[in-house]
């Protein structure tokens, strides 16, 4: 199973349902990519794989900087986690494999 893709996400926050676009490009255990949405894109770093589960950062400039810290499990074309955006809390997230 690859976790190379395009994933269209949506993100539970406090400001309500979030849309974004992950993508992820694999390279053994970790892996690259970027989370667009409606105020940008941001980079992921740090990507990792351990089985079936995801771990990455996003360093947000906008609206205010932060590090994001993402933890998803993998089933199949989907994922679902969460978020953690600091003091504000952690957030439920899901992606489905669009490409």
């Amino acid at each position: 199973m690859s976790i190379s893709g395009t994933y269209e996400c949506i993100t539970k926050s406090p400001m309500g349902e979030q849309k974004s676009t992950l993508t992820i490009t694999a390279d053994g255990d970790s892996f690259t990519g970027t989370n667009a949405g409606p105020m940008g894109s941001v980079d992921i770093s740090d990507g990792k794989i351990d089985g079936n589960t995801l771990t990455w950062m996003m360093k947000l400039t906008a609206p205010m900087p932060m590090t994001l810290e993402g933890k998803a499990t993998v089933d199949g074309d989907s994922f679902a986690g969460e978020v953690k955006a600091g003091p504000f809390g952690t957030f439920p997230m899901t992606g489905k494999k669009v490409g």
